[in-house]
């Protein structure tokens, strides 16, 4: 394969090639870039392109922005089924906040991995969306998360030669930024007596998602036999509202036994519920949401979350989000010495290395859980 050069200005020169073939014609693509040097460095640049031509490296010139791509990217996500309503959502905070304002018009075939270290760099230090004070290192994760899984998909489809976001790990999340419940007798009681108290405890002790909490209907409670099963959950969108999803995997699935103090909690909680019931003439319970509104209105889940935040603030514990609870779950089953096959299951993990990944620093306290914790996982 040929090239030639053709010299525009005193150091400026156009370079000109046969690139990949039109799929449709077969025919030869020609393509010329513009390179500014020396004679010799452009025949060094002209050979290099040509290399990478023959060797199916070469990617031709795109004036996309790292902004125009994630965000399509995101759209084709979840219009394929990848990735569920509320995740593409989050995705699109993630976006707009943490990756357009900083990196979002630069072409993508300009990124580079310095690019990558700067932008963390800056995310650390004044990321906040009012610009007053930096991000934890777990949302910055996320945001690198997001973008590298875009540019996955742009090398897969040749329009880069490298995904960059690869080459530059993301800020390490220290162990203490997972936030759990220390002393669980003494929590309850400063929840005992809360509206929030009852779903506190579902998740406190089943480990349960708020979503999937919030899904749950009294047929799918039995509390002579101790269980619950989990069959789906809600998720609420600026897209499409409230609305019920099933599990992502089959290992959302799943029937959790429940402990004594849970049982008698949710007698006491459907025993009230009844009573106001028939107060009101609606009847009994049959497979009613244990959480539906007055009017059998879907419960929000933002709204439980920002009821939530308030009284942990109220509690002096800020820092503890309603998923801390689930947190706290895993911690306790972990101290337990419960292998990490059946702490998975019941977290509704697809795979115990998933249930590791997130909770290896709890098994490091105790040296023999963690060995334990690693055979269970390679031996399933």
């Amino acid at each position: 394969m040929k090239g030639h050069i053709q010299q525009r200005g005193k150091n400026s020169f156009r370079l000109k090639f046969d690139a990949s073939r039109d799929e449709r014609t077969g025919e030869r693509k020609t393509q010329f870039v513009t390179f500014r040097g020396t004679k010799r460095q452009a025949q060094i640049k002209l050979a290099e392109l040509i290399t990478a031509v023959n060797q199916s490296k070469y990617v031709e010139p795109s004036k996309v922005t790292i902004a125009e791509f994630v965000r399509v990217r995101v759209d084709h996500w979840e219009a394929a089924g990848d990735i569920s309503a509320r995740t593409a959502g989050r995705y699109r905070e993630l976006v707009e906040n943490q990756i357009v304002p900083h990196i979002g018009a630069k072409l993508l075939q300009k990124l580079r991995t310095l690019d990558i270290e700067e932008w963390h760099t800056t995310l650390r230090t004044s990321g906040k969306a009012n610009g007053k004070g930096g991000l934890a290192p777990r949302t910055i994760g996320h945001a690198h998360r997001v973008l590298g899984k875009a540019l996955r998909d742009a090398a897969k489809n040749e329009m880069v030669v490298k995904n960059v976001v690869a080459s530059q790990s993301a800020p390490k999340v220290n162990d203490d930024e997972m936030v759990i419940v220390k002393d669980v007798p003494a929590f309850i009681e400063l929840v005992r007596g809360h509206r929030l108290f009852v779903p506190a405890m579902i998740s406190l002790f089943t480990g349960m998602r708020l979503g999937e909490v919030l899904a749950l209907r009294w047929g799918r409670v039995d509390l002579d036999r101790k269980v619950i099963q989990v069959r789906e959950a809600l998720e609420e969108t600026k897209a499409h509202g409230i609305r019920f999803k099933t599990p992502k995997s089959k290992a959302g699935r799943r029937d959790l036994t429940l402990p004594d103090f849970l049982v008698d909690t949710l007698r006491e909680f459907r025993k009230g519920q009844l009573e106001s019931r028939l107060a009101m003439g609606l009847g009994k319970l049959q497979d009613a949401l244990l959480f539906a509104g007055l009017d059998d209105a879907l419960p929000s889940q933002k709204r439980y979350s920002k009821a939530w935040s308030d009284f942990a603030d109220q509690i002096k514990m800020p820092d503890l989000a309603f998923h801390n609870l689930r947190h706290t779950h895993a911690s306790q089953l972990i101290d337990a010495g419960v292998d990490i096959v059946t702490i998975s299951k019941r977290l509704g993990h697809a795979k115990p290395d998933i249930t590791l990944r997130i909770y290896a620093h709890l098994f490091q306290k105790d040296d023999g859980k963690a060995a334990a914790a690693i055979n269970a996982a390679l031996n399933r």
